[in-house]
């Protein structure tokens, strides 16, 4: 899983997608720091820390469905850090007082349905990183260099991968999560079960 910080109202909110289950998982402490209007991470840190143990003596789900993940700081290190998919944020921000709730719950479902969109079309997370990077002041050049370095790396992996499926004789049609073309027939006289039909 690979952090990919999202903007909410000039905020980054730290998140990964998990690419197992298709599922993004955002910081926590970084909603519950836009919810409460703290400028201090850490003030933002103990008001969620004295709410998950609220919470936990409460016997709410939502504590129990966080998972701590390695996610960047400020200073560039990676520490663990409570993160939580959005279907449990939404319900983690009604328990806090704010006038910014309803705004984060737009914003997770909109950022939910980014994903999809770019599921179905691919070009549309090319275009999402390039904002991204302009919104952090990038230069053109610098952007371009990386969304070419991004091609370069990836290159020699899927060479690998080709290269593999040759060898062991896979079929090419074949996906990375085994699914195979619905239309291809098969000609081995073999069922289902293995055995040949009669």
């Amino acid at each position: 899983m690979k952090p990919q910080p999202a903007i909410f109202e000039e905020h980054e909110i730290r998140r990964v997608y998990d690419e197992a289950t298709e599922t993004w998982w955002f910081s926590v402490v970084d909603i519950v720091q836009v919810l409460t209007q703290q400028p201090d991470y850490q003030a933002a840190r103990n008001y969620w820390k004295v709410l998950k143990n609220r919470l936990s003596k409460e016997g709410s789900e939502s504590v129990t469905k966080c998972n701590r993940l390695k996610l960047p700081a400020a200073d560039g290190k990676n520490y663990l850090t409570d993160a939580a998919t959005a279907e449990t944020l939404l319900r983690l921000v009604q328990s806090v007082p704010s006038p910014k709730a309803e705004p984060i719950k737009l914003w997770l479902a909109k950022v939910g349905y980014e994903r999809m969109q770019e599921l179905a079309d691919p070009s549309r997370s090319l275009d999402r990183a390039r904002e991204t990077w302009q919104k952090h002041g990038r230069s053109e050049k610098w952007i371009q260099q990386r969304m070419t370095g991004q091609e370069t790396r990836n290159k020699p992996a899927l060479s690998l991968i080709e290269g593999l499926t040759d060898l062991l004789g896979e079929p090419r049609h074949q996906g990375r999560r085994g699914i195979r073309d619905p239309h291809q027939h098969h000609s081995s006289g073999m069922g289902r079960g293995g055995c040949e039909s009669a």
